[in-house]
């Protein structure tokens, strides 16, 4: 009697959940992948609708719907849908700037049995046709540029690099190109001289290390001229960042080097009112063999004035880097930076930190 009691519970139980899971909504899509097929870059985003009926007995709301990229933005049935009817899940995929195959999820979140489902589109994007003004984006009088800004990154000082920009004619006349303000470690040409109308040509720029006298990061900005013709717009950018060449030494050399260490490398004034000033030295010490040579002490920014004791540093001695820090028109969290540039074949350039808190000066 007991075993018969017991089994119609059990079977009461089961009926019970299997009525309770027919009592609850659930999500059934007509589909849940599309094919977009081949579509063009250049015609804009493409959308498709999935459609899902609500298959169970309880209203059904989509709680959230997640993309797998921000190139895909969803929309849903906001609402709850009840039983019996249908709702859309759209899904636009954007294609500027993503040629080739892409295959997106996204994911639907809602209060049915079936409470996570993932759909997918897929297809090809075909790139859309090259113009001028994509392979030569940056316009100069009559003349298009790949960049007006020419980066050698690292030149040695005993370097001579050689890089160009390309350049094409736009306009319907022949241009000539030269070039004033050319600092002396530079020398720039336009190859062809004269370009006619459609062709394509280069600016040619030579950086000599050997010439430049100046150390760590550093930007010259040269005069384009066309057809002779001035224009304070028309500029090109060459940067470098200019270091010592130790490649050469031998290991006697090296161990006989200069060894350059700060005492800290972080200034940290704590918290101070606008307009005020906070000093701090910091403590240069050469541990090396021979002269340290400071070649180059830079700030940031024009609010941390630095200045060297000495530039030639003794083995065995130190000298200090008098460092002041003018909160006049910086309120907030400062991290400014000082760079230190010596001739330590194994520590060239040092990065000091100055940190702290401004409290914003009251009217």
């Amino acid at each position: 009697m007991k075993m018969l009691i017991v089994f119609s519970s059990i079977m009461l139980f089961v009926s019970y959940m299997m009525i309770a899971q027919t009592q609850t909504a659930k999500i059934t899509f007509a589909e849940e992948s599309y094919d977009f097929g081949k579509i063009a870059e250049e015609k804009g985003p493409v959308t498709h609708e999935f459609s899902f009926t609500n298959t169970g007995a309880q209203p059904l709301i989509i709680q959230n719907v997640r993309a797998s990229c921000g190139c895909t933005a969803p929309d849903w049935t906001k609402d709850p849908v009840l039983p019996g009817k249908k709702g859309v899940v759209k899904a636009t995929f954007d294609p500027k700037g993503r040629p080739g195959p892409f295959n997106k999820s996204i994911t639907v979140s809602s209060n049915a049995e079936n409470s996570t489902v993932v759909l997918t589109i897929k297809g090809e994007v075909i790139p859309k046709p090259r113009t001028i003004e994509d392979d030569y984006p940056m316009q100069i009088g009559s003349i298009r540029l790949k960049t007006n800004h020419l980066a050698f990154i690292k030149v040695f000082n005993n370097q001579i690099k050689t890089d160009s920009i390309p350049v094409v004619n736009t306009s319907s006349e022949t241009v000539k190109l030269t070039f004033t303000n050319i600092p002396a470690h530079l020398s720039v040409k336009a190859v062809p001289a004269e370009l006619k109308p459609n062709q394509k040509g280069r600016i040619e720029v030579t950086y000599d290390g050997n010439k430049q006298k100046d150390w760590g990061f550093v930007m010259d900005r040269i005069d384009l001229l066309i057809n002779g013709k001035a224009d304070p717009n028309n500029r090109i950018s060459i940067s470098a960042t200019i270091e010592e060449d130790f490649s050469k030494l031998t290991p006697e050399q090296r161990a006989n080097a200069p060894k350059a260490s700060f005492n800290t490398n972080e200034f940290n004034f704590g918290t101070i009112n606008e307009g005020e000033k906070r000093e701090f030295d910091f403590v240069l010490t050469n541990n090396g063999k021979s002269d340290l040579i400071i070649r180059k002490v830079k700030a940031s920014c024009g609010c941390t004035a630095v200045t060297p004791t000495e530039t030639v540093i003794k083995p065995g001695k130190s000298t200090n880097v008098k460092t002041i820090f003018d909160s006049t028109g910086k309120p907030g969290k400062q991290n400014k930076t000082i760079t230190v540039i010596t001739n330590d074949p194994e520590n060239s350039t040092i990065t000091l930190r100055v940190t702290g808190d401004v409290v914003k000066k009251t009217e």
